[in-house]
């Protein structure tokens, strides 16, 4: 996202509102627009949040293992492990009855994002709800001030897999990140840690995940995204243990592009009209 500074505000002198599709703190010159007389709006870009939510459930999915107990109730599995149905009251139940040993909380756990676009900084607003502390990696690290804005902290790429207990990818598939996640990166990770890939399939080498996940090298891996869509039936992928798969609803089908340009449309008849504009955000005042 190329920032509009205050020198691009200044030069629009019939400029009356800026309205940015998404929440980087730091995509506009608030101040130079305010000086200007001109409106700044962000609003929620619909389809990043869409794919952050999908991001979010599934780090719960492993972390919770929902589809393994999921699976087990409805078949029933308890009856392998001798266990018997009681009539539960307020103080009697059957706790973890299926006897998972690594059912585990999201809450407080560091997650690294590499890539830190309008997905990520979602990403990073719904990891706040779980205490958890967001460190970045990306090829042009943000300056220290959006640093603090967005809540997050650069490490390099093999600093941040060895520091983050949650791995999300949130980058372009390009000449520059094609296999970014390799056998190398996937042996920088932590022994519990889990990867979560929303973005593209190119991102990661499958054979090397593959490999990873079959050695417990990692915990496990959470993939909306593949490098061949749909996943193929003789994929390897299949087999290997401990993988949450989705397919590849993360930008979800729920009209987010309508969505938006209905919210872009109301603010321009808003600023013709004289109404009321969504989302405008307040210059910062100077300390006295």
């Amino acid at each position: 996202m190329r920032p509009i500074d205050g020198d691009l505000i200044r030069a629009a002198r019939a400029l009356r509102l800026v309205q940015v599709q998404g929440r980087a703190p730091w995509a506009v010159d608030v101040e130079a627009a305010a000086a200007a007389g001109v409106r700044v709006s962000m609003l929620p870009h619909r389809g990043a949040i869409a794919v952050a939510e999908q991001t979010i459930a599934l780090m719960l999915g492993l972390y919770r293992k929902l589809v393994p107990g999921h699976l087990g109730t409805r078949n029933a599995d308890y009856r392998d492990l001798e266990v018997e149905p009681v009539r539960t009251t307020e103080r009697k139940i059957a706790f973890n009855w299926l006897r998972y040993p690594d059912v585990h909380q999201l809450h407080g756990r560091v997650l690294g994002l590499v890539g830190l676009g309008g997905i990520g900084l979602e990403v990073v607003r719904r990891a706040r709800a779980f205490d958890m502390e967001v460190l970045y990696f990306k090829r042009s690290p943000l300056p220290r001030e959006h640093e603090r804005m967005a809540g997050v902290r650069y490490l390099p790429l093999h600093e941040m897999l060895a520091a983050s207990d949650v791995v999300s990818l949130h980058a372009p598939h390009t000449e520059h990140t094609e296999h970014i996640i390799d056998s190398a990166a996937l042996r920088a990770m932590k022994s519990d840690a889990i990867l979560i890939n929303t973005a593209r399939g190119g991102l990661v080498d499958e054979a090397a995940l593959l490999d990873a996940l079959k050695a417990r090298q990692i915990a496990g891996a959470g993939l909306d995204v593949f490098l061949d869509e749909p996943l193929p039936e003789d994929s390897p992928l299949r087999g290997a243990p401990n993988v949450l798969f989705s397919p590849h609803v993360g930008g979800g089908t729920g009209g987010g592009q309508v969505g938006m340009a209905r919210d872009v449309v109301a603010n321009l008849v808003a600023v013709s009209e004289g109404g009321a504009v969504r989302g405008v955000v307040a210059a910062r005042t100077a300390s006295p």
